[in-house]
């Protein structure tokens, strides 16, 4: 059996996972946290019972990697998988110092996630396909970004604002459908995936971790 622990800042996603994951034999969800220093305070009591965290990197109070360098120095039964958006390179680097066995995006599917969780549980490295881990000097997502317009780099940053279509249209003077039509094509340049993909995407791409 593995003894699975779910630390992820959005509660839908979680009830995702646990939905999916319930019907699995091998798999039980000992616990659900939204931030890092409560998935450390559970571990403290918990950790001789679990054997795998799922753990998101941008969290309130302990972000992903902190909790991660923690959790590998004491509890070294304890393998650690990312499920994130972040793909730049220093971050997936860093990630994987602090100790994680698996790293996957957020667009994979979840039974993506399930093989990566059972592999890292039998001892096995996970890592996502897409991400630029044979690349030092470029990063995936660099490259990617360069495919985008100077609008649509604008645009992108107003969505990491956390603005609406409509503001977006007023801020940059041009018609909302322009700037739907632009989410449309930066999603594809990106290759995102999933309803919240491109606001995600866009909060996390200038998130930086000490």
């Amino acid at each position: 059996m593995i003894n699975l622990v779910i630390a992820e800042d959005h509660n839908s996603l979680i009830d995702g996972i646990d939905v999916f994951f319930k019907f699995e034999e091998d798999i039980n969800i000992i616990g659900k946290v939204n931030d890092g220093q409560a998935l450390l305070e559970f571990l403290e009591k918990r950790n001789r019972h679990v054997n795998v965290v799922i753990i998101d990197i941008r969290m309130p109070n302990v972000d992903g990697i902190e909790a991660t360098k923690q959790i590998t120095a004491k509890y070294s039964h304890i393998k650690v998988i990312a499920f994130t958006m972040f793909r730049q390179s220093d971050i997936v680097k860093k990630m994987i110092a602090a100790g994680a066995k698996g790293y996957l995006l957020k667009n994979a599917r979840l039974p993506i996630l399930l093989e990566a969780v059972r592999a890292v549980h039998n001892g096995e490295i996970y890592y996502d396909s897409e991400l630029p881990l044979k690349n030092d000097s470029s990063t995936t997502e660099i490259k990617k970004e360069k495919l985008l317009t100077k609008t649509q780099d604008q645009i992108l940053d107003l969505i990491g604002k956390r603005l609406s279509s409509q503001e977006i249209a007023d801020k940059l003077f041009i018609s909302k459908h322009t700037v739907l039509t632009h989410r449309k094509n930066i999603t594809k340049k990106l290759n995102l995936k999933g309803r919240d993909a491109l606001l995600s995407y866009a909060l996390n791409r200038d998130y930086n971790f000490e």
